[in-house]
């Protein structure tokens, strides 16, 4: 009776570490899929109860291996893997480039041949779709600079929702975000410092009024406490595309979930341009209409779209 007992836990213990193999090589190979990873998960516990049965059955020839050197030496090699693996050096990052698995991520952001698609996911019953569809101008081997932002109905900066890339020459090549960025960064350090809340360290500096949408929290804006009185904000998304010469252009389109659209063109806006306060000595980068100094950058983008799935 014991020996079939043994049998058949082995058995199921080998069945169950196939599944895990099979599902813990999709979960690397595939995108996220919650099925997939929650089979790997729970065949995982269903595994550490019978590796428990399997060590139960198997007691007396297990107690020998402990009282040889080679527990010791597979005891430094797992604990060498586990470390190694924790530190993700190089080539270890390497493979797991390699892997299409982006997890549940609020956003994901990928740049294709005919364009580019950012989604944006806050909340279950929220996503948001950014779709780019490239135009004559749109270079994938040389893929432009974007940055993609939300402003409030004030037009200042509240959340980034993705970045350039190559944040240094991101910088310097949207010049509006980076001015916007900025400013918002500083305005929050301050803040910090001071004990203040972003905005009424922002009214203090100048950057910002009080009107009844000066909130600088994103939530206020997309998921807010009360639905019934959301207030408007803006997506604004900022483009170059290297080598071109020519000054970067500015995408927006103003959102309000009090009257809500399910899709929204963005317009162009202009391109930025640098001015000198002179009242404050500050910094200021201003829109202006597109001029004769635009051609092929006029083409980089077809159209961009976005789409709002509220539930």
């Amino acid at each position: 009776m014991k020996k079939h007992q043994r049998s058949f836990v082995s058995l199921l213990t080998a069945l169950s570490f196939v599944v895990l193999a099979v599902t813990g090589i999709l979960a690397f190979a595939r995108p996220f899929s919650i099925e997939v990873v929650g089979l790997h998960a729970l065949m995982g516990f269903v595994f550490v109860g019978l590796i428990a049965l399997h060590v139960a059955n198997n007691l007396n020839h297990l107690s020998q291996y402990m009282r040889t050197k080679v527990l010791w030496l597979t005891l430094t090699i797992i604990a060498g893997l586990t470390g190694f693996f924790l530190w993700q050096p190089g080539p270890i990052r390497s493979i797991l480039a390699l892997s299409q698995n982006l997890g549940p991520a609020i956003d994901q952001f990928e740049m294709k041949d005919d364009g580019l698609v950012y989604h944006y996911s806050p909340g279950p019953h929220y996503k948001m779709a950014l779709t780019i569809r490239a135009g004559k101008a749109f270079d994938a081997t040389k893929p432009p600079h974007v940055a993609i932002w939300l402003e409030n109905a004030s037009f200042y900066h509240i959340k980034t929702l993705h970045e350039p890339d190559d944040l240094a020459v991101g910088r310097a090549a949207l010049p509006y975000w980076d001015f916007k960025i900025r400013g918002w960064e500083e305005a929050k350090r301050k803040a910090q410092e001071s004990g203040k809340v972003l905005s009424e360290q922002l009214e203090v500096d100048g950057v910002s009024g009080a009107t009844q949408n000066s909130s600088f929290d994103p939530a206020d804006y997309i998921l807010p406490a009360d639905p019934d009185n959301p207030m408007p904000y803006r997506l604004v998304i900022e483009i170059d595309q290297p080598g071109d010469d020519q000054p970067s252009l500015v995408y927006s389109v103003e959102i309000d979930n009090a009257a809500p659209y399910a899709f929204q063109l963005l317009d162009l806006v202009g391109y930025p341009k640098r001015e000198e306060d002179g009242k404050n000595r500050k910094e200021l980068w201003t829109l202006y209409f597109v001029d004769e100094q635009f051609d092929s950058a006029l083409t980089l983008i077809d159209s961009a779209l976005l789409t709002i799935d509220r539930n």
